[in-house]
């Protein structure tokens, strides 16, 4: 299958919904995946892991300039374990440059909290018998001050280019044996 990412409203069902009121910043990118039996983060970290090298080094650029005004070195977004299965992680464990929040078979929330700015995604999944699996990843942001604000004004056109560049490397990258899991 060769996904070709989708701009989608936020699936109505997912707990990422409860999340939208008062955002400064929110949209949902989909995909479908053969990849049926997978869990949400499991299809994150097959995204991350062929995350397309222009995003890393964009994110080696926003990690460098942003310490000149004090934001933290978030690191690359493609450095995620392969060792750790997808259910083992649990809220407060790291997944390469986030903290998962929330993880169960269907969705996961993942992001980043600090005085600036709440950032959550969603790893939504909707199984249907005999289909492809529909991904969606929504992100929500929350900005909280001045600095916030100034930092999503070069962050919201470039997440429209990377949050489906990601998505489009997910396809071809899942280990089977090492990050699918049957449902609980």
């Amino acid at each position: 299958m060769n996904p070709r990412p989708t701009e989608v409203a936020v699936p109505p069902g997912s707990r990422i919904a409860t999340m939208l009121a008062g955002s400064s910043f929110h949209d949902a990118w989909s995909v479908r995946s053969s990849h049926v039996g997978l869990p949400a983060l499991g299809h994150f970290l097959a995204a991350a892991k062929r995350t397309p090298r222009w995003v890393d080094l964009c994110m080696g650029l926003r990690n460098r300039t942003g310490r000149w005004v004090g934001l933290k070195d978030l690191g690359a977004l493609s450095a995620v374990s392969s060792e750790k299965p997808a259910m083992a992680y649990r809220p407060g464990d790291r997944v390469g440059i986030f903290t998962v929040f929330e993880n169960t078979f269907g969705e996961a929330l993942i992001g980043d909290k600090d005085k600036h700015l709440d950032v959550v995604l969603s790893i939504h999944c909707d199984e249907q018998p005999g289909q492809p699996v529909t991904v969606t990843v929504t992100t929500v942001v929350h900005v909280k001050n001045g600095l916030g604000r100034l930092y999503m004004v070069p962050v919201k056109p470039m997440h429209r280019l990377i949050a489906p560049a990601v998505l489009a490397a997910m396809e071809g990258s899942v280990d089977a044996t090492q990050n699918a899991s049957h449902r609980p």
